[in-house]
């Protein structure tokens, strides 16, 4: 269910949507680790400026996580 809505909105922020791969895993201590991959030239986007975007993005899960009862990551994986 969170995957699918950071895919929403990362796809909404990226220019190549078609590039734009999101697994949620698991990681530690039972926490969810949604990892992005977008296309090189679409990462700066993601991220923001100093972070903003990427900051409000974890917010976003931050607050799900509470409703949920269960942690979420957000990991920008860069190849």
């Amino acid at each position: 269910m969170m995957r699918e809505a950071v895919e929403l909105i990362v796809k909404a922020l990226v220019d190549e949507t078609e590039a734009v791969d999101v697994r949620e895993v698991e990681g530690n201590r039972g926490a969810a680790v949604i990892e992005v991959r977008v296309a090189q030239g679409d990462v700066g986007k993601i991220i923001g400026r100093q972070g903003r975007t990427v900051r409000a993005l974890r917010s976003l899960l931050h607050a799900a996580s509470l409703k949920h009862d269960r942690r979420f990551v957000l990991e920008i994986i860069e190849e």
